[in-house]
């Protein structure tokens, strides 16, 4: 399968970009503010995660980018926070103040799933922060050589009978979409609770201590693909990505991979209906498509808000921007403004239904209990 991606904007994110508008959700004005100057200045922008993995990608993409386009050129530097699936650095930012401009939060689905399951560790609320950047993504499973070679097409039945280790960060986040995809599929996976970022699950992976894995698309395309090239590992299945209404299609970032969605449908084990497959499909929109997103700390200004929304729109109206952003980070929505606004909102809330049957499952699977 190919990771080469096309460097054009797709329409297929209807619902997640423009189509948001549908679900009702209204998104204060940032309109009017006067800005604020940033010279001499150095930006924190801080990622609740190590270094290795798909958030620090998507940061370190942005980060030169947001240099150049905010008034006063400052310094903006990646800082790392990890710990506790990124809990740790998300409970510190809620206790941040706004200050000067000079701090800005970048978080993941990692980060909104524990805020949606009710996780006790969680102290920050998303409705006290002010969203400046939401970032689409997709998601990568992949196998080695001699494992991918095992499945029947798109039929994973003849991988029921492997014992597979990985590295997660946790139950509780992002990563319970791969574990639950898996496991609907009739894979046995044992994951490993505990690393400090996807990255480090690629490494396990690498050294043969692993053997199954997904990264997010900004990880894969930067350390995976590599490892596909050289023959190192092969990608099974794509999540997939969202069509005007709602149906899962394939990435287009990655058209030659199916879904998961294909990939259940062609084995025996898996069912795309029932409430299984609506608490995954649930917990994967609130995951991907409102994936990543930066935000300025509580009581931030209009005049700051409104800055970094003109920056971060000067820096898609970039003439080079499609094709940067779809080698780095693929072809997914960035958006800012009321888009930005209404994508928190796909990310901070699911339906009740889904919500209780990822509790019960992760109690009776993981012995979580978050009820």
């Amino acid at each position: 399968m190919t990771t080469k991606t096309k460097h054009t904007r797709s329409a297929v994110w209807g619902l997640a970009a423009a189509g948001l508008s549908a679900l009702g959700f209204a998104a204060p004005a940032t309109a009017g503010g006067h800005g604020i100057d940033l010279t001499d200045k150095t930006v924190e922008f801080i990622i609740p995660f190590s270094e290795s993995g798909g958030s620090a990608k998507w940061a370190n993409f942005y980060a030169p980018l947001l240099s150049e386009a905010l008034p006063g050129n400052p310094t903006v530097v990646v800082k790392y926070m990890p710990g506790a699936g990124s809990t740790k650095g998300a409970n510190w930012f809620q206790e941040q103040s706004y200050n000067d401009g000079t701090l800005i939060f970048g978080s993941s689905g990692s980060t909104q799933f524990p805020y949606l399951l009710g996780d006790p560790r969680v102290k920050y609320e998303y409705n006290d922060w002010n969203v400046v950047l939401a970032s689409g993504t997709g998601g990568v499973s992949y196998l080695p050589p001699d494992l991918a070679a095992k499945m029947d097409g798109m039929d994973a039945t003849p991988l029921q009978d492997t014992d597979f280790i990985w590295g997660s960060q946790g139950a509780t986040r992002l990563d319970l979409v791969a574990n639950l995809a898996w496991e609907m599929l009739g894979l046995s996976v044992e994951p490993v609770f505990g690393i400090k970022g996807r990255g480090d699950g690629r490494l396990m992976f690498e050294r043969g201590e692993a053997n199954i894995d997904y990264q997010t698309s900004p990880a894969f395309l930067k350390a995976v693909a590599p490892l596909v090239e050289e023959g190192l590992a092969v990608p099974m299945m794509a999540w997939g990505t969202l069509d005007g209404e709602g149906n899962i299609i394939r990435d287009p970032t990655f058209p030659d991979m199916p879904t998961f969605k294909e990939v259940c449908e062609a084995t025996p084990a898996c069912e795309p209906s029932g409430d299984k497959w609506e608490a995954w499909k649930a917990f994967f929109i609130a995951g991907f498509p409102a994936q990543k997103m930066v935000f300025l700390p509580n009581g931030a200004s209009n005049d700051a808000i409104v800055t970094y929304d003109a920056a971060f729109k000067a820096i898609h109206a970039r003439p080079d921007f499609a094709e940067l952003s779809a080698a780095r980070l693929g072809i997914y929505p960035q958006m800012t403004g009321a888009e930005a606004q209404n994508t928190l909102k796909l990310g901070t809330q699911v339906a009740p239904a889904a919500k209780s049957f990822v509790q019960n499952w992760l109690s009776e699977r993981y012995g979580v209990s978050l009820k």
